[in-house]
């Protein structure tokens, strides 16, 4: 994760609960100094991880994405390592706005002149840590609940490029149905990306399958390769193969 320490990741997974973390309270749970810890925070800051402000530090996240970040929080990591796989050395992409997919660009490291267009203000950190990664960030009206950039704007510029790949997400998922969402104006950001794309990738956890949301997103056959965990049902697996769509179960 970004080559961070041990205790640099115990500090950004205590900050990703939504509580109030002071230096001190920090200092306190991890048994060491105060000196040391604001050491850790400015390396966290310089990656663009953690914003701090008057002795306090918070994870460079709105908090609502930070406590929905905590949910299957490792079945998101593995999905979000298998499907940066995906993307090759001089790619250009897509990625959509959503707990997995903001992910994708940690394990994105190593990998050359990758060009991702996103609506997404949480990927800009990477883009800070990484400069193989060369991050166009789409206009548009700021939702601060998805850290997002959505709207007619946003789905203009987003008619301007193209990609051999866009990586999304969803909040509901079944073959009746297809893909779901609470929000229209998510709905047609991922819409347009995937429109905007030659491969499309659903990043989902099991967690998801059998949700039904208030907007249809697409059909399952308009999905190309679906990275998943291990507890998407085996039967559904056979059913999407049948379809003709890939299923790869993140390790």
């Amino acid at each position: 994760m970004l080559g961070l320490s041990p205790r640099e990741e115990i500090i950004l997974q205590k900050l990703r609960s939504g509580e109030e973390y002071p230096v001190t309270r920090l200092s306190e749970e991890l048994g060491v100094s105060a000196v040391t810890i604001r050491a850790d925070i400015r390396n966290l800051d310089a990656k663009g991880l953690v914003v701090r402000h008057h002795g306090k530090v918070v994870v460079a996240s709105a908090p609502q994405t930070a406590i929905r970040d905590g949910a299957n929080a490792a079945q998101k990591e593995a999905i979000a390592r298998a499907a940066a796989s995906l993307a090759k050395d001089n790619d250009c992409i897509m990625i959509t706005n959503g707990s997995t997919c903001s992910l994708i660009p940690r394990y994105l490291f190593g990998k050359r002149g990758l060009k991702i267009v996103t609506n997404s203000t949480l990927l800009l950190p990477y883009g800070r840590a990484n400069p193989q990664l060369h991050i166009t960030l789409v206009g548009g009206e700021y939702r601060s609940q998805a850290e997002a950039l959505v709207g007619p704007a946003a789905i203009a510029q987003i008619e301007d490029y193209h990609v051999s790949t866009t990586f999304f997400g969803t909040d509901g998922f079944t073959v009746e149905h297809g893909l779901t969402t609470g929000l229209v104006e998510n709905a047609q950001v991922v819409q347009r990306m995937c429109a905007q794309a030659t491969r499309r990738v659903l990043c989902v956890d099991s967690s998801k399958v059998g949700n039904r949301g208030f907007v249809r997103i697409m059909p399952v056959t308009e999905i190309d390769t679906i990275v998943t965990d291990s507890g998407f049902p085996t039967d559904l697996v056979g059913q999407l193969e049948e379809l003709g769509v890939e299923v790869i179960i993140a390790e």
